[in-house]
C-alpha cells in the first residue's frame, strides 16, 4: 500500500481534520481514476521527513530549501499548493520576523548582537529566509550572538515570548493558523519586519513515480480546488488554488541559503 503523509501544516485538530477531509476527497477522486490500493487515512506514524524519500511514496508535503537541495533528483514535484493568508502572492510565501510583544527591538539593526532562534538547520521559512532579510546588515559574516534551534515554528514563538530569543522567523501560513486556532500562543509577540518571497511548500511524490501517476495526483488537487462541498475544508485550510511550477523556479532557494551569515550554516 503506497504511503500518504501530508503533515506540514497540522498544528491543531481544526487543521488536522481538514487535511484528513481533502485527503478522503483525493482517494475517491483517484480511486475512480484507476488508482487502487489506496490507504484509507494518512499515515501518522512515519515521521513527516522520513516520509519524503520512502520509494513508497505517493504523496506528501515538504519545505521548499529541503526540495531544492537534498531531495533534488530523489523525488517528483507534484504542485504547490496556493494559501489566502496574509502576504501570501500565489504559490510564493514570506516569513515573518517577530519579537516580544513588550521589546523594545523596532527593527532589524536592533537585533545586533542577540540571540535568534530558528526551528531547523533544514528549514527555508525559519532560517534561510530569516538569513536572507538580515544578511545585508552583516559585519563579517555575524549579526546576532547566538542562535537557538528549536525544532518548530512554535518552538522558536516560546522562546521568544520566555525570553531564550530576541527574535524568530516564522511563515506566513503557520503564524495565521496559529492566530486562527490557537491564538493565546501569539498574544506575546510582535511583527518587526517581513522577509523575501519564495516558493511555497510543494506536494512531491517519489522518484519513481510514474508521469501517469503525476497526472492523476495533480487532476485530482485541481478537482478538490473547485469542489463545491470541500468550501468549508479549503477555507479551513487557506487553501484557494493549485500551482504548477517547476523545479528551477525552487533554486533560488539555494542562493538565500548561502547568502547569508556564517553562524547560520549547518
Amino acid at each position: 500500500m503506497p504511503l500518504v503523509s501530508i503533515a506540514m501544516y497540522l498544528t491543531s485538530r481544526p487543521l488536522a481534520e481538514a487535511t484528513a477531509e481533502l485527503w478522503s476527497f483525493l482517494r475517491r477522486y483517484l480511486l475512480h481514476a484507476g488508482l487502487m490500493g489506496l490507504p484509507e487515512t494518512l499515515d501518522q506514524s512515519v515521521a513527516y521527513d522520513e516520509a519524503w524519500l520512502r520509494p513508497d511514496l505517493l504523496l506528501s508535503q515538504t519545505c521548499g530549501y529541503p526540495f531544492a537541495t537534498s531531495l533534488r533528483g530523489r523525488v517528483r514535484l507534484v504542485a504547490t499548493p496556493v494559501y489566502s493568508h496574509p502576504d501570501c502572492d500565489g504559490p510564493l510565501m514570506r516569513s515573518f520576523i517577530i519579537v516580544r510583544k513588550n521589546s523594545s527591538l523596532r527593527v532589524l539593526e536592533d537585533l545586533r548582537g542577540t540571540t535568534a532562534a530558528i526551528n531547523s538547520h533544514n528549514s527555508k521559512s525559519g532560517r534561510n529566509l530569516f538569513r536572507a532579510a538580515v544578511a545585508p546588515l552583516a559585519r563579517n559574516g555575524r549579526l546576532f550572538e547566538r542562535i537557538i534551534e528549536t525544532g518548530s515554528h512554535g518552538g522558536s514563538i516560546a522562546a521568544v515570548i520566555e525570553g531564550r530569543a530576541e527574535s524568530a522567523a516564522i511563515d506566513c501560513i503557520t503564524l495565521e493558523n496559529i492566530r486562527r486556532f490557537d491564538s493565546a500562543k501569539v498574544e506575546g509577540i510582535r511583527i518587526i519586519a517581513e522577509t523575501p518571497k519564495a516558493p511555497g511548500l510543494p506536494f512531491i511524490s517519489s522518484g519513481g513515480a510514474s508521469s501517469q501517476t503525476i497526472l492523476l495526483l495533480r487532476g485530482a488537487l485541481h478537482a478538490a480546488i473547485r469542489e463545491p462541498s470541500l468550501a468549508a475544508t479549503r477555507a479551513t485550510l487557506g487553501l484557494v488554488d493549485i500551482a504548477l511550477l517547476s523545479e528551477a523556479d525552487y533554486e533560488p532557494l539555494i542562493s538565500f541559503a548561502g547568502d547569508a551569515l556564517s553562524q547560520l550554516r549547518a
